[in-house]
């Protein structure tokens, strides 16, 4: 029995410290947490960081910029629907935080670029970098590295479901 609860103690340490959420930052009125990029391919010019800011002042605040040491440009970037076609651009003069409300930089909307990479952003190895807000000033944080793929911190990098095409009832009932 000693092994055994060795084994589960052990066990359960590594479980705790593995699903461990990631470290909130805050100054001023605004909070910033789930911060994180991903894995690139090899020779990758270019990666994104997420994360999601809070505002918990009575005024808005705008992240202006910022900087991460493994890129030479950082970026403030929104992806949406135009006439069908999905577009990016760089959000000038940023992004704006209203008061109260909390945005969260996701794959596939608001996100983070980093241009111009001198290395790729590694699984394991957490990279440090600097928000600039206008109001509430620079908020050092700290990126934590998913997989190639990944869709939100902690997901392991999972697809996406598959949205499912195929008529209902059996897909015969239209001749």
């Amino acid at each position: 029995m000693p092994c055994f609860r060795t084994v589960f103690l052990l066990l359960a340490a590594w479980l705790t410290t593995a699903t461990a959420p990631a470290q909130d930052y805050t100054a001023g009125a605004i909070k910033v947490s789930k911060v994180w990029t991903r894995e690139v391919p090899a020779g990758a010019k270019v990666a994104a960081g997420f994360m999601a800011i809070t505002n918990t002042g009575k005024e808005p605040d705008t992240l202006i910029g910022g900087s991460i040491p493994i890129a030479a440009k950082f970026e403030v970037h929104e992806m949406r629907m135009d006439g069908g076609i999905m577009k990016m651009r760089q959000l000038t003069p940023g992004l704006i935080v209203k008061p109260g409300e909390t945005v969260v930089l996701k794959p596939g909307s608001f996100h983070l670029m980093f241009i111009d990479l001198e290395q790729g952003p590694k699984r394991g190895a957490p990279v440090k970098g600097t928000l600039i807000f206008e109001k509430a000033g620079r908020i050092d944080v700290e990126y934590e590295v998913e997989p190639i793929g990944a869709r939100d911190l902690g997901d392991g990098g999972q697809p996406a479901p598959k949205q499912d095409t195929k008529p209902k009832g059996g897909g015969h009932g239209h001749h």
